[in-house]
C-alpha cells in the first residue's frame, strides 16, 4: 500500500497570483462540522463534482470527510478514511455500496491534499460515470473498484436533491483535519485543472480560481468570514449550518501558505492531540516529546506556547532525535541535538545536562513561553511573558543559548503530567487567546507577543523565502 504525499511545504509555497486567505479547523473530538440542506431543484443529479482541499490531523483512525444525502440508512453517499488510511468512497443508491477503496494511504499530516470527485451517470463506460483524482491526477489503481456493478447507467445521485443534506466534516464518522476552498458544481463533471495547475517552478499542484457556474444547487465555501464560516461565496445562498464551530475556528493554514503543526506520526503514547495539532493533553504521567512537521535548515523562527503546568518544556531539536523508536519518552535536552526551557525548575536542559544557568525564571500553567530561533547564527532564545530569559535579545543577538544538533530543526514540545493541556501557536491556527495579535513582518502568524525583528512564522510562504 502506498502512501500520498506531497512532500515537505505541501501545496504551493512560491508565491503566485492566486491566494487561499483561510480554512477552517475541525475537531472530531468536538464534533464539529457544517451542513446544508438543499431546498431547490438540482440542475442535474446525473452529473456533478466536489472539489475540496484538506489537511489531515489525526490518522489510523475511521473518519469522514463529507456526506451527501441521508444518513446511513437512507439514499446517500461519502468519502471516508479507514483506520489504514486509504480513502473509502461509498453509497447507496438503493442497496448500500463500496464503489471504491484506494491502493493509497492518505498519511501526510504536514501536506494539503485537493479531491475532486466527478460524477457523470451517462457515460456508457462504467468507470467514466464516477471519478476520483487526487492532487491533479486521476486515481486509476484501487483495492476494490464496483463501479461496472453498483453505478447504473443515468442513475441519479443524491448530490444536490431537493430535500437532501450535504454534509463537510463527516461521512459515517466525524474527522479532524483542515479543509479550505470547497466547491460543488451541480449539473456539470469537471477535471481538477477546473481548480489547480501545477506550479511551472516546484511541479506541485497548486489551487487556481475557478471562473465557471455552479448550476443551482452548487456551492462554494472559502471560509473568509470568521463570524460565518459556512457562507456560500457563489452567490447561490446555499449557506451551511454550523454544528460547535465559531469564529475561533478560522485558521490561516491553507493550501497556498502550509503552516506546521505538531507531528502526529511520531504515535506518541498516553498523549492526545487535537484542535488541528496545536493542543496536547496528557491521560498519564510521564514525559513525552513531540515537534513540529517542518523543520528548518536556515533562517529565524518564532513560535509560542500556552503552558499546561510548570511540569512542560518548549524547545528545539537537530533533525532524527525524535520521532524514532521510544524516544517521545525523553523530554527536550536530555537527548543529544535537543534543547528545552523547563518551567518547574527555571533551567534549562541540553545534550543531557542540566545547565543551571542564572536569570532563568520558572512559569506555570497559561503562562505565554516564546522561542526564538535563529539558525543562521545557531542561537537559540526564550522568553516567559514577554520577557526574554538570561537577559537574552534576539534583536542584536546577545545572550542566546548555543544549538546544537543538526539540520533540520524542529521545534516542539514536552509535557510531564497526567491532564495538563498545552497549547503551541505556529501561527497559522491557536487554541489560547490572544489578547494583542503580532504577526511577523510579512504579515504571518497571530501571537500574543511580537517576534523579534527578522524572525517569522513557520510556514511554506516564509520557508520559500528565509529557509
Amino acid at each position: 500500500m502506498a502512501d500520498i504525499n506531497l512532500g515537505v511545504g505541501a501545496a504551493n509555497s512560491a508565491s503566485g497570483v492566486y491566494d487561499i486567505d483561510n480554512s477552517c479547523k475541525l475537531e472530531r473530538l468536538n464534533t464539529e462540522k457544517l451542513q446544508h440542506t438543499f431546498d431547490a431543484d438540482p440542475t442535474n443529479l446525473k452529473k456533478n463534482t466536489l472539489s475540496i482541499w484538506f489537511k489531515r490531523t489525526e490518522i489510523s483512525v475511521n473518519q469522514g470527510l463529507y456526506q451527501f444525502g441521508d444518513d446511513a440508512s437512507g439514499e446517500h453517499s461519502y468519502f471516508r478514511f479507514t483506520t489504514d488510511d486509504r480513502g473509502f468512497l461509498r453509497g447507496n443508491f438503493g442497496s448500500n455500496v463500496q464503489f471504491l477503496l484506494t491502493s493509497q494511504s492518505f498519511r501526510d499530516t504536514s501536506a494539503w491534499y485537493h479531491l475532486v470527485v466527478a460524477w457523470d451517470t451517462t457515460q456508457s463506460t462504467a468507470s467514466n460515470r464516477l471519478k476520483v483524482y487526487l492532487n491533479g491526477s486521476e486515481i486509476t489503481v484501487f483495492d476494490t473498484d464496483n463501479r461496472s456493478s453498483v453505478i447504473p447507467l443515468n442513475q441519479d445521485t443524491p448530490h444536490g436533491e431537493n430535500g437532501k443534506s450535504i454534509i463537510i466534516g463527516e461521512g459515517v464518522y466525524d474527522i479532524s483535519a483542515y479543509v479550505a476552498e470547497t466547491h460543488f458544481v451541480d449539473g456539470q463533471a469537471l477535471a481538477p485543472t477546473d481548480f489547480g495547475e501545477y506550479d511551472a517552478d516546484s511541479g506541485i499542484w497548486k489551487p487556481k480560481q475557478y471562473t465557471g457556474t455552479y448550476g443551482n444547487n452548487g456551492f462554494y465555501l472559502d471560509f473568509s468570514d470568521a463570524a460565518n464560516l459556512g457562507d456560500d461565496a457563489s452567490g447561490n445562498s446555499n449557506n451551511f449550518t454550523e454544528t460547535n464551530i465559531t469564529a475561533a475556528d478560522q485558521a490561516t493554514d491553507t493550501p497556498t501558505n502550509n503552516f506546521t503543526i505538531l507531528n502526529t506520526l511520531h504515535r506518541v503514547p498516553d498523549t492526545t492531540i487535537k484542535e488541528g495539532n496545536t493542543a496536547t493533553v496528557k491521560t498519564n504521567n510521564g514525559w513525552r516529546t513531540i515537534v513540529s512537521t517542518l523543520g528548518v535548515s536556515s533562517g529565524k523562527w518564532y513560535f509560542e506556547l500556552s503552558a499546561g503546568s510548570e511540569y512542560t518544556m518548549i524547545g528545539v531539536a537537530g533533525d532524527s532525535v525524535y520521532g524514532g523508536g521510544g524516544t517521545w519518552e525523553y523530554y527536550l535536552g536530555s537527548l543529544t541535538g535537543s534543547l528545552g526551557y523547563y518551567g518547574n525548575s527555571a533551567t534549562y536542559f541540553q545534550d543531557g545536562s542540566d545547565k543551571s544557568p542564572t536569570n532563568v525564571s520558572s512559569f506555570v500553567a497559561d503562562d505565554i513561553i516564546g522561542m526564538a530561533l535563529d539558525v543562521d547564527n545557531g542561537k537559540v532564545y526564550f522568553h516567559k511573558n514577554g520577557t526574554y530569559q538570561n537577559q537574552g535579545n534576539p534583536n542584536n543577538g546577545t545572550n542566546g543559548y548555543t544549538l546544537t544538533g543538526i539540520a533540520p530543526y524542529f521545534l516542539g514540545l514536552s509535557t510531564y503530567q497526567q491532564s495538563d493541556q498545552c497549547e503551541v501557536n505556529y501561527g497559522g491556527y491557536h487554541v489560547y487567546s490572544v489578547s494583542s495579535g503580532n504577526s511577523d513582518a510579512n504579515g504571518y502568524g497571530n501571537f500574543e507577543y511580537a517576534p523579534p525583528s527578522g524572525y517569522y512564522a513557520l510556514c511554506t510562504k516564509n520557508l520559500a523565502e528565509y529557509g
